[in-house]
């Protein structure tokens, strides 16, 4: 039981930190974006990263040593769609994190670099709709919690 009550606040911290990176993310990228704001942004998707990786390993656990045991997942469609939606939100992710990577690397040979307008429209567009996304997740978390749909 305490193993499982780690586990789930494990998970729990690992997805608010993502969640609020992700708002980071956004509110960092507008026109008005500094070469400070670059190097920024490039700890900002690292730690995104980085917690996305935590809430999956911790998920993974909680399949496998959560109190609950992997059958009641496996058996309901709510955890395949709350994993179906956890992929989609890492695919729209890519689009701004290999544009936040190519304005590193442009900062680091351009001190005073800023992307084009267009290119920050582009990466936020992606960055909100993660965001909007990111809404679905908690909707199949409490469907499949409660046992709604399995067999």
């Amino acid at each position: 039981m305490l193993t499982d009550a780690i586990l789930a606040f494990l998970h729990f911290l690992a997805i608010f930190v993502l969640i609020t990176l992700m708002a980071a993310e956004a509110v960092a990228l507008r026109p008005d974006l500094t070469p400070a704001t670059v190097r920024r942004l490039s700890l900002y998707d690292l730690f995104y990263f980085l917690s996305a990786a935590l809430a999956l390993a911790t998920g993974l656990l909680r399949l496998f040593y959560g109190a609950k045991g992997a059958d009641f997942y496996l058996h309901n469609p709510w955890f395949h769609a709350k994993m179906g939606v956890f992929v989609l939100i890492a695919l729209c992710s890519l689009p701004p994190t290999f544009a936040i990577a190519r304005w590193r690397k442009q900062a680091r040979r351009l001190p005073d670099y800023v992307p084009p307008p267009s290119e920050i429209k582009a990466a936020r567009r992606w960055v909100m709709i993660e965001s909007h996304l990111v809404i679905l997740l908690p909707l199949c978390a409490v469907m499949m919690a409660r046992g709604i749909g399995a067999r």
